[in-house]
């Protein structure tokens, strides 16, 4: 054994309470080398009465690293434990010092998990596990209401810029939720509503106000009611890292200066506030002047921001928070949104923007998940880019998977394309095939997928602007083939709730090869998904217990022949399969 590379600690994502009985304990092994791992656990207090072995199942690999895993209840909600590690013949005990031969004969050096306290454990919305999220980017999603068109708008579908503007607003979300229901979509991520000057809104100016081009407070009650009555949750952006230059205590600090009452409202390092190449000289998100950084260090901030957060809630009623440069806001200030929002709907949805590994703000004291990029990333090198082949794909997921607790990731926000990307369809060169695999897995994996606004009917986009194109509604030019697939996509997510909580397992992962097959678990329920990412057609064997299998998305059926299941799938096909009964 490589005992260098065994690794565990308290806490975190190692060992945590998954509800209020249960502990779920992750040990981390050299890849393949280990054959068995069981978790040695009691009860501090009555040790010999209660201590056992438990066996280990390993739920995660990476390139480097097996990830073992057991879920223990223990009676009395606390645990003193350690580990057995066997490798064929050989066996060793670990403990919180050291690793031994000998099995430890009293608890006093083990790991402990002192008590399943009910405000410790990591509690998330269980509604977002069943959610499948459509982005839409108001200003250019459908403009229902000229009469409060911004100046200067653009006839719709023009060539997007970073400052034009199209007219879309909330009357025109509204006018198309047929839409979004025929879809099949039971969330709504919107990018910011509140007054700006931009067609992007991240310039704050207002936070108490809906932007008057978009609607108004009345206009937005509308919509989350037709929303509500539809079985569709609706989640807000804010930016709270930063403002817009025309946020009234920034424009009273630009006026007054250091005479300013809000001058300790911003991150201002040097007074006049101006900008000396290129360079402010005050804090703001990257080096934009007209976004300075709000000061969360302020209790008049702090105060301003968490009263925003509960507005909106309790006014509204909507049902969470996406969060913007979430990362570069104070935890403090995040500890505090949470318990404030939280206490207006216990049920709400907080959704942070990181884009990297993000286990500190996923320990359940101020993010329910973040949007999950790194998943993005793996799915894109996998199918589109062509840099991961399917063994190094099945390692990456299984690498996010080992990173952050299992409640986290039942509500990770899994995304392919966003306001911030080039759309999926471009990043495709225009392969439709190629889409439709990456989106595949997207809704065969857990978390909670979001859809970007017209990728479902064939929009296209380069980088931001580009990536903001007007929705497309004459049907003559959307692709209803697409469509159907994400309808169909959908439906099937659905159906099968193994698709959306149980676990996954890869059985087939090539390495420097494109077939990928894995199972989907969930109490004696399964489904298994093949993935062909190839320009030609490949059969993929797999072993599988039953005698017939149906494919979910297609109709057709297939038999297994002594335990092996061969399925011959088209180039960048794919297969979803449930046992027949």
């Amino acid at each position: 054994m490589l005992l260098e590379a065994v690794y565990h600690r308290p806490k975190l994502n190692w060992s945590y309470a998954y509800d209020s009985e249960t502990i779920h304990l992750r040990l981390r092994a050299k890849k393949d080398d280990l054959t068995e791992v069981y978790a040695f656990a009691g009860d501090k207090y009555i040790w010999n009465q209660s201590k056992e072995l438990i066996p280990m199942s390993k739920f995660a690999s990476d390139d480097l690293f097996d990830y073992w895993e057991c879920a223990i209840k223990p009676a009395y909600r606390r645990l003193k434990y350690g580990f057995l590690l066997k490798s064929d013949d050989d066996e060793i005990w670990m403990t919180e010092n050291d690793f031994s031969k000998e099995r430890p004969p009293v608890p006093d050096r083990l790991f402990e998990y002192p008590f399943i306290n009910p405000a410790d454990v990591f509690k998330v919305p269980a509604w977002v596990k069943d959610t499948v999220f459509y982005q839409i980017f108001p200003e250019r999603f459908a403009n229902g209401n000229p009469d409060n068109d911004p100046a200067g708008v653009l006839p719709w579908g023009g060539k997007p810029e970073r400052d034009n503007f199209f007219g879309g607003d909330l009357q025109g979300v509204i006018d198309h939720l047929d839409h979004l229901s025929e879809l099949g979509i039971t969330g709504i991520y919107f990018t910011p509503l509140f007054e700006a000057t931009t067609n992007h809104k991240y310039d704050t100016a207002d936070y108490m106000k809906i932007d008057p081009h978009f609607g108004d407070t009345e206009m937005v009650k509308k919509l989350v009611q037709a929303c509500h009555e539809r079985g569709i949750r609706v989640l807000f952006d804010a930016v709270f890292n930063h403002s817009g230059k025309t946020f009234a205590p920034f424009v009273d600090v630009l006026e007054k200066g250091e005479q300013s009452r809000y001058k300790d409202w911003f991150s201002v390092r040097e007074f006049p506030l101006e900008v000396n190449d290129g360079v402010p000289t005050y804090d703001t998100f990257s080096f934009e002047p007209l976004m300075p950084k709000l000061n969360t260090d302020n209790p008049e901030v702090r105060e301003y921001l968490l009263n925003v957060a509960e507005f909106w809630i309790k006014e509204v009623g909507i049902d969470g928070w996406r969060l913007d440069v979430a990362d570069e806001v104070d935890h403090q200030f995040w500890r505090d949104f949470r318990k404030t929002v939280k206490a207006a709907n216990p049920d709400a949805y907080i959704l942070g923007e990181i884009w990297h590994e993000s286990s500190p703000w996923l320990q359940g004291d101020q993010f329910d998940a973040v949007m999950n990029y790194p998943f993005t990333d793996a799915v894109l090198d996998y199918v589109v880019r062509g840099t991961l082949d399917a063994k190094g794909f099945a390692n990456a997921i299984g690498r996010q998977l080992s990173r952050y607790p299992q409640q986290a990731s039942e509500v990770a926000f899994n995304l392919l394309d966003s306001h911030d990307t080039p759309r999926l369809l471009t990043l495709c060169e225009g392969d439709k095939n190629k889409m439709k695999l990456a989106a595949l897995f997207q809704f065969t994996y857990g978390g909670t997928p979001c859809i970007y606004y017209g990728d479902e009917i064939g929009l296209d986009g380069e980088q931001d602007p580009d990536c903001r194109k007007c929705m497309e509604w004459n049907p003559d030019k959307q692709d209803r083939d697409l469509f159907e697939f994400y309808r169909k996509l959908i439906s099937v997510r659905k159906d099968l709730s193994v698709l959306r909580t149980g676990s996954i397992t890869f059985l087939h992962a090539e390495e420097g090869g494109s077939k990928l097959a894995y199972e989907r678990r969930l109490g004696k329920e399964s489904v298994l998904v093949l993935l062909n990412n190839y320009d030609a057609g490949q059969t993929l064997e797999v072993p599988a217990a039953g005698q017939a299998w149906h494919d979910a998305m297609s109709g057709d059926s297939y038999e297994t022949d002594n335990g092996k299941l061969a399925v011959k799938l088209p180039a960048y096909g794919y297969a979803v399969l449930t046992q027949s009964q």
